[in-house]
């Protein structure tokens, strides 16, 4: 499960890490991405790598309306080959979405709330790399046409495998972070399926730190740096 990251580099950063031409602009300094908000993704067109913006939240060619875009923020690797709403965007339509951390959260116990009364409230914590660099997530797009305006909307979602060892403890899933020898494979236009199987598996533990963050991302309408900042009073990152 992804739900909420971060993309907060600017574009033409993400372009020249990515190795990418910038076709459009988006800015930076976005620290709570949400589902149906707008991302910026890798992709290849015509050989070309580009940096394009897409809604997170995958509308199919076939929708009848891009109201379900919610629902699918997320394609699961096991399936992803099989199901209907993301089978064409595996086989055609690859992205990779850069993000710098993203957010789980864990439920707490009623023990740990200091108000036995009230329900203790999750606990947010924030993933990213342990070098700094910004993770490259497995990503599908499509290009779905409103049957009313005929206008194109370009969507997007992150594809998610079993969470690692670090992880497990937050969630069963976890966003495919591909590494950068397997950037070229996953956006060529003609890769074999069976490549494409091989690249969706967990990220090795040791390339990743977990840690407990403040409750201000919980709220979509929170955005800055201080949302990655860690919990000083937390001794370990999955401390009570």
């Amino acid at each position: 499960m992804c739900g909420r990251f971060a993309q907060p580099r600017s574009s033409d950063e993400l372009a020249r890490i990515f190795r990418a031409l910038r076709v459009t602009e988006l800015d930076g300094d976005r620290f709570n991405v949400a589902p149906t908000d707008e991302v910026a993704a890798v992709v290849e067109h015509r050989g070309e790598r580009q940096l394009d913006t897409f809604r997170w939240g995958l509308v199919p060619y076939y929708a009848d309306s891009s109201r379900g875009a919610a629902r699918l923020i997320n394609a699961r690797a096991e399936t992803v080959e099989s199901s209907g709403a993301f089978r064409t965007a595996f086989r055609r339509r690859r992205c990779i979405i850069p993000a710098d951390a993203f957010y789980e959260w864990r439920r707490a116990t009623p023990e740990a709330s200091a108000d036995r009364n009230r329900s203790p409230r999750p606990q947010p914590f924030a993933i990213r790399r342990v070098d700094g660099q910004p993770m490259a997530f497995a990503g599908l797009w499509a290009a779905w046409r409103d049957p009313m305006t005929a206008g194109r909307l370009f969507t997007c979602s992150i594809v998610t495998t079993a969470a690692n060892g670090l992880l497990s403890p937050l969630h069963s899933r976890m966003p495919v972070v591909l590494d950068e020898g397997d950037w070229d494979a996953w956006l060529d236009e003609g890769a074999q399926l069976g490549l494409l199987r091989e690249l969706l598996h967990p990220a090795p533990e040791s390339i990743l730190e977990v840690y407990p963050v403040g409750l201000a991302v919980n709220s979509v309408r929170n955005n800055g740096p201080e949302l990655l900042d860690p919990l000083v009073e937390s001794s370990s990152a999955f401390a009570q």
